[in-house]
């Protein structure tokens, strides 16, 4: 079997794998040759696309013997049988481990960014690449899946000899291979095009895939205001972003949020609510009420171009803007039923998250907010979250408070963001589709 390239091969390897997409998969490209090829079954399927980025431990003087495998999350798979019978000295294993350590962060970096991967726990995995010669990199990459909590491993390539497939059904729950051509000398060989793919290549398809976002042009109220507008197939309910103090619409925090919600077939707006210019005074990200102006413009914009109902998802002093503009939502649709006129119920918010919010901020309009509000603080922001739990007195809707057992006012600890996303992912699912 001939390939012309490998958007051909990954479109017809995700035939092959068609059968996967009810377990709600993750896909995962080996950089680099293997993400253009990840990325159209990602595409097809519906799923999360990522990069999986290993190292192979080689045995100091004969690295073509690998004692081990490291991967991303800390994560070490090892041959005990390889280290005891290589008999290097612990100190010298350790030097290749560090160095191989090293490289391994500043790939993942130089593909990711800052967006931090996907999580893997109980998924199941399909890990892709363009085509297996050996299959030493491919084994690695599966143990180290199913090291970082994978479920359920699917190894998928195009083309691969017969003998390396054979190997690798040990390393994988499931083998996916199009072709394992007997006369099989090299993966470019089964290629028409197998020009080689640059990292810009790889980083350009991730940031694709992240949601399918496209850049817009927020109108709020005649200023314009750069946006990522995502709406997934079959979306039903679009969440509106307001970032806090000192990030963006780029945050990788509300960016790795979004993509949980995107999954879940919500759309997200994330937009800039203060120019480049406004930015540099930082006063200007606690003028809450001149934010919740803007927000409620974007929002009206928002809504002349996609017909579903709005949720709002704040951070920091974010969520004060989201509180008080979702406030003034509803006082505007109470207003509109009064007079039974006929946008009333397009006027409300739907569902409101908080992370790591400051709604005290919001304070003179808590009383007025009629949205379904959950708010989510770590259990170590102990100061924000006094001001949460007063906030929450103040409200008269239905709310939530979360906490998340030792997090931090950012969220950084393993696990810590995962749980804001789920949480604020079940909220809206349940209080803003219809």
């Amino acid at each position: 079997m001939l390939f012309a390239h490998r958007t051909d091969a990954g479109e017809r390897l995700a035939e092959a794998l068609r059968h996967l997409r009810g377990e709600n998969p993750v896909v995962l490209g080996l950089p680099r040759g293997g993400v253009p090829v990840a990325f159209q079954v990602a595409r097809a399927l519906g799923a999360p696309l990522d990069v999986i980025v290993v190292r192979k431990l080689g045995v100091p003087y004969h690295r073509e013997l690998g004692f081990g495998a490291i991967g991303e999350g800390g994560v070490r798979v090892i041959s005990e049988d390889i280290v005891r019978s290589s008999r290097v000295r612990p100190e010298d294993l350790a030097a290749v481990e560090r160095a191989e350590e090293a490289e391994l962060a500043r790939r993942a970096r130089s593909f990711r960014g800052e967006r931090p991967r996907v999580a893997l726990a109980g998924r199941t995995v399909i890990v892709v690449d363009d085509g297996i010669a050996t299959g030493a990199t491919a084994a690695a990459a599966c143990e180290v899946v199913r090291a970082q909590g994978a479920a359920r491993v699917v190894l998928a390539v195009p083309v691969a000899p017969p003998d390396a497939v054979a190997r690798l059904r040990t390393a994988a729950d499931e083998v996916v291979c199009l072709s394992a051509p007997h006369a099989f000398r090299a993966v470019g060989e089964w290629y028409e095009d197998f020009s080689q793919t640059s990292d810009e290549e790889v980083v350009a398809l991730l940031a694709r895939a992240v949601a399918g976002s496209v850049a817009v042009e927020v109108d709020a109220g005649g200023l314009t205001l750069a946006g990522d507008l995502a709406l997934p197939e079959g979306a039903g309910a679009v969440v509106v972003f307001a970032h806090g103090s000192g990030s963006s619409r780029r945050s990788p925090r509300n960016r790795a949020v979004a993509a949980e919600l995107n999954r879940a077939r919500l759309g997200t707006l994330l937009f800039d609510l203060l120019t480049p210019a406004e930015e540099a005074d930082r006063a200007n990200v606690f003028a809450i009420e001149p934010l919740a102006g803007r927000l409620a413009e974007a929002t009206r914009w928002l809504r002349r171009r996609v017909p579903l109902p709005v949720g709002y998802f704040g951070a920091s002093t974010g969520a004060a803007a989201a509180l008080w503009a979702a406030a003034e939502a509803a006082e505007a649709a109470e207003a509109a039923e009064a007079a039974e006129a006929a946008e009333a119920s397009d006027a409300a918010i739907g569902a409101v998250v908080s992370r790591g919010g400051r709604p005290d901020l919001a304070g003179p309009r808590l009383a007025s907010v009629r949205a379904p509000t959950l708010l989510v603080v770590g259990g170590r922001d102990t100061t924000v979250l006094d001001l949460n739990r007063g906030a929450q007195r103040a409200l008269r809707c239905e709310n939530r408070l979360e906490i998340v057992p030792g997090a931090t006012h950012l969220f950084e600890e393993p696990g810590a963001l995962d749980e804001v996303a789920a949480l604020a992912r079940d909220w809206f699912a349940r209080h803003l589709v219809p």
